[in-house]
């Protein structure tokens, strides 16, 4: 069965996105999983915990790199290539394109090895299919500090680090335009998701 991700900057809405395709999904009686990067498993949500936790603020670029890359290998090991052989549609929230955006791109790391050590931790697994809900960063950050009451580990990086993700995302589409849909997120939520089950239907015949 399928597996689809749901990748953009800060605030952008994919996870909203992605429960409402799930429940779309479960409506028609279709074995769904939706699942979570950094997370997914219980040593992944325990490596996300370390991530996302603000007081972190001095972790090394190259420590976050690798403990995503941890928590992927986990993840791919332990759910997600489980779950697709036994037939389930699976919707992740982040994969492999956010490090590229977020840790090649956003924090300056070296673009080949983390190309490199992520195909490790994704043992040749790629999407089916990738959603990227573009979005002015300025905004993302505005829906995500309403949301969440404060800042984030990430959502704390300054303005041109969420740029260089928006534009990293944006080269990945032109590059992967066969896997990669982007999709304006400014629109209301009904509208976005109208496109988005719109994208899902067109690829996968549903």
């Amino acid at each position: 069965m399928p597996f689809v991700t749901f990748e953009g900057v800060e605030g952008c809405g994919k996870t909203t996105q992605l429960a409402r395709v799930g429940e779309r999904l479960r409506g028609m009686n279709i074995d769904v999983l939706e699942t979570r990067e950094p997370g997914g498993t219980e040593i992944g949500e325990k490596i996300r915990e370390i991530l996302m936790d603000v007081r972190n603020s001095g972790l090394d670029p190259g420590a976050e790199w690798l403990l995503l890359e941890a928590d992927r290998r986990q993840h791919v090991s332990q759910v997600l290539l489980p779950v697709l052989d036994r037939g389930a549609f699976v919707l992740c929230d982040r994969y492999g394109d956010s490090t590229e955006a977020y840790q090649a791109n956003g924090r300056g790391l070296d673009g080949g090895a983390v190309a490199f050590v992520d195909a490790i931790a994704r043992q040749g697994l790629m999407p089916d299919l990738t959603l990227i809900y573009d979005l002015d960063p300025v905004l993302g950050l505005e829906r995500a500090r309403e949301r969440d009451g404060r800042d984030g580990r990430f959502e704390a990086a300054d303005i041109g680090f969420h740029e260089r993700v928006r534009a990293a995302y944006l080269a990945i589409a032109r590059r992967e335009h066969a896997r990669v849909r982007v999709l304006p997120a400014d629109a209301p939520t009904d509208e976005v998701f109208a496109a988005t089950w719109a994208a899902i239907s067109e690829r996968f015949g549903i």
